[in-house]
């Protein structure tokens, strides 16, 4: 069976649980993505008491979690073994884990299900509104951190694109670089934050004779070291864009971006924005 890679995930998937949990006081949870063609595998539990539900995979329009992606809304059952409105397939796994009140809601991206959600109850108990809306802002969030995971993978596809000598290319290549190391900042996953790190390294080092290192990335070996943030900062300025952009890409206050703006030209010896700039793609810093 092919297997659909979901770029990640785990991380995001169990603080979206975790989330759920403390939130809608249900003291059960767990959850996870689209495992190929119509099937959702539960990969994280929290609050659980065994590991009857880990790895089950269900299948789209099966039991409580399937029914709920077929329809594309939060659904919820007060006994799950006594009700008529789910099929029981997963029964012996809910069985096990003592389950009764369950709700299950879709991790919904670009209208394609990605997902399931489920928070649980051992004692049957009509779930109402509270449990209910936590989980939907729950799966919101997951649906976000996915939507960041799918720009990120966009990104590095054109990072590992030879960039064609004409400069309109070099300048999507630019371009790409900003937004990879603006994005590495807000992923939660500690694998995919280093690969798109490791992307934007690769972008610097086409750019520059020779091999060596930043904060977090090639450039060369006799250059100068430059901070994480510093890098980003040059990065938007390189791309034109003024430091009250800048600080809104990267979730800063516009004199912090002046402040590292400052400590890379001095630290580069220059003394201005386009001899930083310049600078720093000679050193291999950027592409």
């Amino acid at each position: 069976m092919r297997v659909e890679s979901e770029c990640g995930g785990s991380a995001d998937v169990r603080a979206a649980l975790l989330r759920l949990r403390r939130t809608s006081g249900l003291p059960v949870a767990f959850g996870g993505l689209r495992y190929g063609t119509g099937r959702y595998r539960i990969s994280e539990l929290t609050g659980a008491r065994t590991a009857a539900l880990h790895g089950l995979a269900v299948r789209h329009g099966n039991g409580l979690g399937g029914k709920a992606a077929v329809l594309t809304r939060p659904f919820a059952v007060t006994d799950y073994h006594a009700s008529a409105v789910i099929s029981h397939e997963y029964d012996a796994a809910v069985a096990a884990e003592g389950l009764c009140s369950v709700l299950a809601v879709p991790v919904v991206v670009r209208r394609r299900v990605r997902g399931v959600l489920y928070g649980a109850l051992r004692r049957p108990v009509q779930l109402g509104d509270r449990p209910l809306s936590a989980a939907m802002e729950a799966a919101r969030e997951l649906e976000q951190a996915l939507l960041l995971q799918d720009e990120a993978q966009r990104l590095l596809s054109v990072a590992r694109q030879p960039a064609a000598a004409d400069p309109a290319a070099w300048e999507e290549v630019r371009e790409a670089h900003g937004d990879l190391r603006a994005l590495a900042q807000r992923v939660a996953d500690p694998v995919l934050r280093h690969e798109l790190l490791a992307a934007c390294g690769r972008l610097a080092a086409a750019s520059a004779p020779g091999r060596g290192r930043t904060g977090d990335g090639p450039g060369r070996p006799d250059g100068p070291v430059l901070a994480p943030r510093e890098v980003d900062v040059l990065a938007y300025v390189a791309s034109g864009a003024t430091n009250a952009a800048t600080a809104d890409r990267l979730g800063l206050r516009p004199e912090t971006v002046k402040s590292y703006l400052r400590s890379a030209m001095r630290k580069l010896g220059v003394h201005s924005r386009l001899q930083a700039v310049v600078a720093a793609r000679r050193a291999g810093l950027l592409p």
